[in-house]
């Protein structure tokens, strides 16, 4: 079977991690998500034929990417949005298409896409999303892959982020559309942690933070098997939790395990030894929905040693 969440969603970001580096410390040009709004398109039809997708293809994506860049100061940033029929490698290879490019700054960077990607054309005029059903091995069993890369660049640093985003049809019975997976609250150390409201921190730490409990929240879905029938899962989220000074253990939770139990998302945050004084700290996680969906929150804090 065509396994959706091995697929969807891909999310490959390319910074200035090296081996003495925590994945979870973000000190300088990072892209550490990329949003889709919506995650999926569902045609009302399943066909192979491109004009019978049109509308589909047509339908306008918002992209949105959390792009920190902590040393910057507030620098000017160049980004190119590219895409590909490259879905097997890490990066866009061969002929690209340019969607957008521009000057952004760190933060949040969105890009309004009308009509679709989809409907972008390479040199020879054929469609990208034809192109990609092309050279699909499955015909498009579990959906086109379409691929979005985004390039940020700014002094010397240059860094990548790639995005699948997902045209689907319903198969077999029971499909429907991906929702966006929605974060609620952070608790650290046993008080709620709210957006825009920074905490303040003290000590050697470590302090506890953990997400209220958003399992209600994983969806119940369906994708096709080999044989066109209908598979039940259940989303199993994954979070991925990032600090501008110091570093999350784990730095990773969540997803579902081999035997298909959870993992469980309790973390703890230390900030580094030998800091000098007071430091305003940022803080996101990620939540990814295996699926394609992918959101944030963002947090601050006041630490001092």
């Amino acid at each position: 079977m065509r396994h959706l969440s091995a697929c969807l969603g891909l999310l490959l970001c390319a910074a200035c991690v090296g081996s003495e580096d925590r994945p979870s410390n973000v000190k300088d040009l990072r892209v550490l998500a990329v949003r889709l709004e919506p995650p999926e398109v569902f045609a009302d039809t399943c066909s192979t034929d491109p004009a019978a997708l049109l509308p589909a293809l047509s339908r306008p994506l918002r992209f949105t990417a959390l792009i920190p860049d902590p040393a910057g100061e507030g620098r000017a940033l160049d980004y190119v949005l590219t895409t590909c029929a490259t879905t097997t490698s890490a990066l866009c290879e061969g002929e690209q298409v340019e969607l957008a490019r521009g000057v952004t700054r760190g933060g949040e960077l969105t890009v309004e896409l009308s009509p679709g990607p989809g409907l972008a054309r390479f040199q020879d005029g054929s469609f990208v999303a034809q192109r990609v059903l092309e050279e699909d091995a499955y015909r498009g069993l579990g959906g086109i892959w379409l691929p979005l890369q985004l390039e940020v660049s700014g002094g010397s640093e240059r860094v990548y982020a790639r995005k699948l985003m997902v045209y689907n049809c319903p198969l077999v019975p029971g499909m429907v559309v991906n929702v966006q997976p929605e974060l609620g609250n952070l608790v650290l150390e046993g008080a709620p942690w709210f957006e825009g409201v920074p905490r303040e921190l003290s000590g050697p730490g470590p302090f506890r933070v953990d997400p209220e409990d958003f399992s209600a929240r994983q969806e119940d879905y369906v994708v096709p098997s080999f044989e066109l029938k209908p598979v039940q899962l259940r989303e199993s989220w994954e979070l991925a939790w990032f600090s501008t000074l110091g570093g999350f253990s784990p730095n990773q939770t969540g997803g579902a395990d081999l035997g298909g139990g959870e993992g469980r998302h309790q973390v703890e945050w230390s900030p580094p030894s030998g800091v000098s004084g007071p430091q305003d700290v940022l803080f996101w996680v990620v939540a990814r929905d295996g699926r394609g969906g992918q959101t944030w929150v963002t947090r601050s804090a006041r630490y001092t040693p």
